[in-house]
């Protein structure tokens, strides 16, 4: 036998398994081309009719090209091809270039642009929600909108000269999207708030979450394509049978709460490649040439009848000792999981918190994750109250029978352990009637459970916008939730043992109980801050369209910023219209419109017809004003949360001019009172700036 034979023979098995994996490596159907240029093309795609699952994975290979580029053009019209420059099976998404449409107009003025991407209705692709993000390149507000209903949102600000790679909110913002979606409009307004040489051009758009502009500067003369990440689908009826599919696969969650199912393929243990078509499968490593065999001897019946008993009786004390072991371990690992979670979201430091405080033993109590889940039916789907930006809400009921509200928190920062167990000491101490009262946490799941008081009626937000409700909302009742609303504002900030900045300040965080009082909740982004501090440096946070302005630019979150958030569920009140809504004059949010009518003397125009019938003018006008000055873009010149509180309180009273001074109070708050209705009692029908000294100092 010669040595080359010997080698030969050796290496046979070698380029056996050699041979598999090349096989198991084709990810196009037997006979398909598999590349075109440098993308390969994947199964269900393919570059002919054959080798595709159907015409809507048809890409065409255009060769005019060095190298040939791929385009997915089945259903799109020929000057609207889409270069496809990625193709994933495990994600099943596929990324497409477009051409990103810029606004050019010669003006800085506010001005609007409305962008349609693709329409991919009736195609089983959707654009990506985890993996894509709204991007305004300009200066204003860019929306993600579908059917007039707001997506997602975010604003940016000029700044002339300016080179940044990346959109940190100067001439670039970006923003998640909640939803997969076969359409969408992204609208582009500029703010026409700066002056100067500003941008001529400006785009909104779709974009995958990796990509960023290699340069923001000024002037834009940018951008010609970027990539967008398809979502695609599979039903089980266009697969072949015996697929190893998992048939509840990965759901698309559209924007009108419907879903579409989908199939999502993978290969077995110890197998790799193309799970989409038969045989695309291939072992990577097993068993060959084995034989099973059964020896047969003939016994005696009694032998065999014992032999079967004692066999029964062996297999189940094995799977009764299996199923106490099964048990044993799996309460054990439970109850270590319960002690890590514990640990990992600070409960020994909330202990340690609760132990040295003894006016809180009583008011804080640590539930145990068994209780919560027997309150909230195992957080049954049917429970669910509402979902947020920090966590999902269930409705749940104790065994005393007391109805709470259980939030699911999202996970907390490691970093930030001692601050979370501090706010949780702190809000337990709060005791104020129009603050939602948090009873209690539990720390021993994943995430950390928040327990609260439950609030029957819902948000302000739902009163004020749902015109379905058959319940009246008069000028009195709107008063009053907008005093208590600030009233619990003015003692979050100045009347507990440490300030408590609220940052999310808006008329859907705000609850309604079962006489319609007014209870300020969600703090799940609220802060303490030390006394003497007189700002928060953080990282930007709150809702679009009742975000400071001022705290948007600097980071810095002051009491200030609070006061503009409640301007803008006071102006909601005063107006009935959204923050944020479509259908706004030239698209501008409530802030701006209203400040607007304010300095152009139309404020009549903008209130709530309920408004406008049933209250006094001077008690409108007075309200009004204080809207007007807790909008004001230079946050000094706000005034504080105590300042709004004591004014409202004097309007719903009807405090006459001359009757301030018998007032009981310090000289800030008889002040206060008499700014407000000094001008009132004389100003009545109108609201020009030369008349109105608070809007001078305002303007």
């Amino acid at each position: 036998m010669s040595l080359k034979f010997l080698f030969l023979l050796l290496l046979l098995p070698l380029l056996m398994v050699l041979d598999q994996s090349i096989a198991a490596s084709s990810l196009a159907k037997r006979g398909c081309e598999e590349s075109c240029g440098k993308l390969t093309i994947p199964f269900p795609f393919g570059l002919s009719a054959s080798c595709s699952l159907n015409s809507w994975y048809l890409i065409k290979c255009d060769r005019s090209y060095n190298p040939p580029k791929p385009f997915l053009n089945s259903f799109l019209q020929v000057e609207l091809q889409s270069e496809v420059i990625s193709v994933s099976l495990e994600n099943q998404t596929i990324t497409t270039l477009i051409s990103i449409i810029n606004f050019c107009n010669g003006s800085s003025q506010g001005s609007r642009i409305i962008t349609t991407g693709t329409d991919l209705s009736g195609s089983p692709f959707y654009y990506s929600k985890d993996r894509n993000k709204l991007m305004l390149v300009g200066c204003g507000n860019g929306l993600v909108t579908q059917k007039q209903n707001v997506l997602s949102g975010c604003t940016s600000i000029c700044s002339e000269g300016a080179t940044l790679t990346g959109c940190y909110g100067i001439n670039c913002c970006q923003s998640l999207v909640p939803f997969d979606l076969s359409l969408y409009t992204a609208n582009f307004t500029n703010s026409g708030i700066q002056e100067g040489p500003y941008p001529k051009c400006s785009a909104a758009f779709l974009v995958d979450q990796t990509w960023v502009p290699d340069e923001v500067a000024q002037p834009f003369t940018f951008l010609g394509y970027a990539p967008v990440v398809w979502l695609w689908t599979v039903q089980a009826k266009e697969l072949e049978a015996g697929l190893l599919c998992n048939k509840s696969g990965v759901s698309v969650k559209l924007e009108n709460g419907t879903s579409v199912a989908n199939l999502q393929c993978h290969c077995g243990p110890r197998t790799q490649g193309n799970p989409y078509f038969s045989s695309g499968c291939q072992a990577i490593q097993g068993c060959t040439n084995c034989t099973e065999v059964v020896y047969y001897s003939k016994k005696p019946a009694s032998t065999i009848i014992l032999l079967s008993v004692f066999l029964s009786i062996g297999v189940l004390l094995i799977l009764f000792v299996s199923y106490l072991l099964y048990k044993t371990f799996k309460k054990r690992r439970n109850k270590r999981q319960k002690q890590m979670f514990f640990k990992r979201n600070g409960g020994l430091l909330l202990q340690q918190q609760l132990s040295s405080n003894e006016g809180i033993i009583d008011k804080a109590k640590l539930f145990t994750a068994k209780e919560l889940e027997k309150a909230t039916d195992h957080f049954n789907e049917n429970r669910i109250l509402g979902r947020g930006g920090q966590g999902t809400v269930y409705k749940g009921m104790l065994p005393d029978g007391n109805i709470v509200a259980v939030k699911k928190s999202k996970l907390v920062d490691e970093n930030q352990l001692d601050q979370f167990i501090n706010e949780v000491v702190i809000l337990s101490q709060i005791n104020h009637r129009n603050v939602v009262k948090l009873l209690g946490c539990c720390l021993e799941t994943e995430v950390p459970l928040l327990v609260y008081e439950f609030i029957i009626n819902g948000t302000l937000y739902s009163f004020i916008h749902n015109e379905n409700n058959e319940l009246p909302f008069p000028w009195s009742t709107r008063l009053r939730i907008a005093t208590e609303v600030a009233g619990a504002l003015a003692y979050l900030h100045s009347a507990t043992s440490v300030p408590i900045y609220h940052r999310d300040i808006k008329s859907s965080n705000i609850l309604l109980d079962e006489k319609y009082r007014a209870k300020v909740s969600d703090f799940g982004t609220s802060r303490s801050i030390a006394i003497d501090q007189t700002h928060l440096t953080t990282r930007v946070q709150g809702t679009f369209g009742y975000l400071d302005p001022e705290y948007f630019q600097s980071s810095q979150f002051t009491e200030k910023s609070d006061v503009y958030s409640f301007g803008v569920v006071l102006a909601e009140l005063l107006t009935g219209k959204k923050a944020i809504s479509t259908t706004t004059n030239e698209g501008r949010s409530l802030a701006t419109n209203f400040l607007l009518a304010m300095n152009e003397n139309c404020l009549d125009t903008i209130l709530h017809t309920e408004v406008t019938q049933e209250g006094r003018k001077e008690d409108i006008m007075a309200a009004a004003n204080i809207a007007y000055r807790c909008l004001n873009l230079n946050g000094r010149k706000r005034p504080t949360m105590k300042e709004v509180s004591i004014a409202l309180e004097a309007i719903r009273s009807q405090v006459p001019s001359a009757a301030v001074t018998n007032i009981q109070g310090n000289t800030e708050e008889r002040s206060v009172i008499s700014e407000v209705y000094t001008w009132t009692s004389t100003n009545t029908t109108t609201l020009s700036s030369d008349v109105h000294p608070l809007l001078v100092e305002t303007s």
